[in-house]
This record gives C-alpha cells, structure tokens and sequence, in this order.
C-alpha cells in the first residue's frame, strides 16, 4: 500500500508543476488573474477578452471617466461662474473688513514707496527652512535697471538642531548669521557710526503693535524659539541679540511676506497696488483706504498714525476665504474629510502647491480604482496622503511630447509599481492635472478681480475708468508651474472685461526677491 501512496504523490506532483510552468509561459493569464484579483470593477464591467488584454472596454472607461473629470472641473472655466465667484469673494472681503479678527487685517504700512527713496539697508528674510542676510542699496526710480542692487547676500539653512534652539537662543543666532554676512562690512561694526537700518520679512504669526515690533506668538513647524518669550515684543527679542553681538544695526520694519511683495515692487512701479503669494501657501495683499475697516479692525494705535494714514497696506489671508462657494467636487470633499482643519483655508485647499498634487493623486486613485487607469493596481506609494506632490505633476505637465516618455520616467522614479502605466496612463494623469490647475488659475483669477473691484468701490472708480494696475507675485506655483500664471492672465483679462474695463488693465508682474527688498523698502519708507 505504502508504495502506491507514494506514486501517487509524485503524479500529483507533476502535475502541479506541469500547471505551474504552463502559467509562467502565460504571463499575460497571470497579469490577468491579479488585475481581477485587485480591480474586482473589471469583473462587473466585463473588459477582459480572452487574451487577458484590456480593450475597447477599457478604452471606453477611461473616457467615460476623463468625461466625468473634465464636467466636475470645467464649471470653472464658464465666465458667469467666475463672475458669480467673484462677487461672492467680494462680499466675504467685505464682511471681513469690519468684523474679523482672522483676515483683512490692517498693516502699519501705510505709505507706499515714491520710488525717490535711496540709502544702503539690512534686510533679513526668515522663512522656515532658510534665513537670508542681505546688504542692499535703493538707488530710486531714476536710475533705470539700477533701481536696486543686492551688495552682498548670504542664506543660511535652518536645520533640525536650530529648529530646537529654545528662546533667545534661536535669535542669537540669528544675530551671529548677520555677523557673518557683515564681516568685512564697516557699516555693521564701527559702533561710533549711524547704527544701519534694518528690516525684516518674518514668516510666522505676530501681533504687530508697530511698524517695527510686534507681540511674539507660537511659531510652529517645529520651532522652539517662542518658548520663554511668548507675548514678548519681537522687535526687542531681535535688537537685544544684535547689541549682544556688537552688531551697530537698528531694526525698523517687521512686514509679512504678501506686504514685502507689495512693497518691493511699487518702488519700481507706482502703478502697483497689490500682491500675490502662490507656493505651498496662498495670500495676497492690497492696499486700501483706511475709511473702509470698523476702528476696532485697527487695535490700539497711535493717534499720529491715523493723523498720518489715508490709506494702508492689509494682509487679506486670502486662503481663508470662499467658504460655501467654490466650486468643489467630491475630491475636493475627500480632501477635507481627511483634512485636520476643513474649514480654515477653504480657498488654499483649492489652489496652493501644497494641495494640488493631493487632489490629483485622489482622482487618479479613484481612475486606478474604477475606470482601470495602471491595470487596477494603485501604486503603493499613492496609498499615502499628499505623497503625490506638486513639483511631480508640474513635470508631467511640462512634457508636451506624444510618448510622454520623460513625464514617465520621472514619476516612476517617485512612485514604482508593478504595473508601470501605460502611454495612455500618463496622458491620462495629465489630463487630470491640467484640469485641475486650470481651476486653481481661475479660482486665482476670481480672488484677484474681487479684490481689483473692493478697491475700485472703495475709491469710487468706475470700471471702464480704471488704469493700468500691477498685481506683483512670487511663489513657485505662480512663478514656474507651466502655463499657470499664463492662463491666470487669461482669465482674470476676460473677467475685467466682464466688469467693463479693457483687458489687460490688471497686470500679474513678477516680483524678484520680494521679501529682502520689500523689507528694505519697509526701512526706507518709514525713514522718508
């Protein structure tokens, strides 16, 4: 008996690898086989032939799906939607003006550069990963493409170990990187001399009491620097430093980032009356007569500061506005649902760098998901929120080749698979990307011309009145994902012509090195 047992086993045997070898030839059943395995949705739609290829019903997926995408976010693209969008911005920036404490807030920039303001300036730009120095002299207006010269500039990474730097002991260090940008530089040494005029662009929250001081508040993102000195004045923290250090410099200007851009570039264009910031965040700045803002959007001030300020320079947190009114879609829903904070940044969650990867990674997973896009098979790392980012999808954006071959290569270096997506694939991801930031370069749009029309109400200037306006920007959305600042143009010109203006009467200007020169200008404004 035992031996029959035992032939038995080894025919059994065979026959298992005999089957085995078979589907090793067939690759095809086997791709088949897990293609059904993960995407159950093939199944139910029938679009696997005899072949284990996926055909014309596949085909007829993707397009109904790309159909799908292009209805969700072609709303925007209609004007009278983003007319109606505009108004709706406009009201919200209106509400806001006398009531919240959060947004529309009044600077104590009130004066905008003459562009005659010339003089030799320290201007500090802390970001959160960098710390910029910079030694720079405003020649004025007059001296044409030497309007501004950077004499020296120095950047200075911050990493881990000075995220952790507790107190003042972070703001030493600052004083210490200053030092080394001045070695060398008599202006920053001889304590017998004029102490040099210093401004600086700070990228966190504070509660400005005063051109140059302001109440020291948490700073996130990893740093420790407020610990000990909340609600201490900033301005003081940072002189008390530099004296500590023997640095003969006198802080005299705190500006936000979207007040710097401002600034900086209204020393070369009197024509500019706002700013935009559209990288990894989004804000905007707009300089508005102080009659529009209740008094208690001004805090304690100064009686000669409201003697003096006929208009002023506000800080909009324009990401906070649009709630209840932007277009969303049910990407858009899942976003927030995971979001910690759904409701605070209503509109950055629309357009910023920071979000746009994300919502294209949630419609390509529902693509992989439901219509077959990658053959079912969502690539690991696209299970991870935001792990899609937006320097990516700017890439497969920017190649305009038929094969795509260059968009491919780089995604799959940042997100391999076992599927590695097709020609289709990739036209398919940047189908889905260029609808996606067209509606953030109209959404953009919107807000622009809401804020172009406050500013007209306010100053009671009829539409087809208005002249020629600059709206300076930076931020690396705006400034190098292609096509976006070009299509932003295109549809804030058809919304001004919308309102009755000529197209092309606001103007989107680049604004080069904003922070350190719109801290420099901030000086030299206060000085004047």
């Amino acid at each position: 008996m035992q031996p029959f047992i035992a032939a038995m086993l080894k025919v059994r045997q065979a026959f298992y690898a005999a089957i085995i070898r078979s589907l090793l030839r067939t690759k095809s059943v086997l791709q088949t086989i897990l293609n059904i395995w993960i995407a159950p949705s093939i199944i139910k739609n029938k679009n696997v032939d005899q072949n284990g290829d996926i055909g014309g019903g596949k085909k007829k997926m993707y397009a109904e799906f790309i159909t799908n995408v292009e209805t969700a976010f072609g709303e925007s693209r209609e004007k009278s939607r983003l007319v109606a969008l505009s108004d709706g911005l406009r009201a919200q920036f209106g509400e806001s003006l006398l009531d919240n404490p959060m947004n529309m807030l009044p600077s104590y920039n009130h004066q905008l550069p003459t562009g005659d303001e010339c003089g030799t300036y320290l201007a500090l730009d802390v970001g959160g990963s960098t710390f910029r120095v910079a030694l720079i002299e405003l020649s004025g207006r007059g001296c044409v493409g030497q309007e501004t010269t950077i004499l020296k500039i120095d950047s200075y990474k911050i990493l881990g170990a000075v995220r952790q730097l507790k107190g003042v002991l972070f703001f030493d260090w600052m004083a210490e990187r200053i030092s080394q940008t001045l070695s060398g530089q008599d202006e920053g040494h001889d304590m017998s001399s004029a102490p040099l005029s210093m401004g600086m662009s700070w990228s966190f929250p504070i509660e400005q009491t005063s051109l140059r001081s302001g109440l020291l508040l948490g700073m996130g993102k990893g740093f420790l620097a407020a610990h000990g000195l909340l609600g201490k004045d900033l301005g003081d923290i940072i002189q008390d430093s530099c004296s500590r250090k023997g640095l003969n410099v006198q802080l005299n200007a705190i500006v936000n980032d979207s007040s710097a851009t401002l600034l900086s570039k209204a020393y070369l264009d009197q024509t500019t009356r706002f700013a935009l910031i559209v990288g990894t965040g989004l804000n905007a700045a707009v300089h508005l007569p102080v009659h529009m803002f209740s008094p208690p959007k001004f805090g304690v001030r100064p009686d000669s500061w409201h003697d003096a300020a006929k208009h002023v320079i506000v800080n909009t947190e324009l990401s906070m506005f649009g709630a209840g009114i932007l277009p969303e879609t049910k990407w858009d829903e899942r976003l927030r649902a995971s979001h910690p904070m759904p409701d605070f940044q209503p509109m950055e969650y629309f357009v910023s760098g920071g979000y746009l990867g994300e919502i294209v990674r949630l419609v390509l997973v529902d693509g992989i998901q439901t219509a077959g896009f990658f053959g079912g098979i969502v690539p690991p790392s696209l299970r991870e929120q935001y792990s899609l980012d937006t320097e990516t999808i700017s890439h497969i954006e920017s190649d305009q080749s038929t094969s795509l071959s260059s968009a491919r290569k780089i995604f799959l270096s940042r997100h391999p698979t076992s599927y590695p997506p097709t020609q289709e694939d990739m036209q398919a991801i940047r189908l889905i990307a260029s609808h996606i930031t067209y509606r953030a370069s109209g959404i953009l749009a919107a807000g622009t011309h809401a804020l172009w029309q406050l500013r007209n109400e306010a100053e009671s200037i009829p539409a087809d009145e208005s002249s020629h306006t600059l709206v300076a920007y930076n931020g690396s959305v705006l400034e190098n994902y292609p096509g976006f600042r070009a299509t932003c143009q295109e549809q804030l010109d058809a919304l001004v012509e919308a309102t009755g203006a000529k197209r092309g009467v606001v103007e989107l200007m680049y604004a080069e090195e904003s922070s350190l020169l719109g801290a420099a200008v901030a000086v030299a404004c206060s000085s004047g």
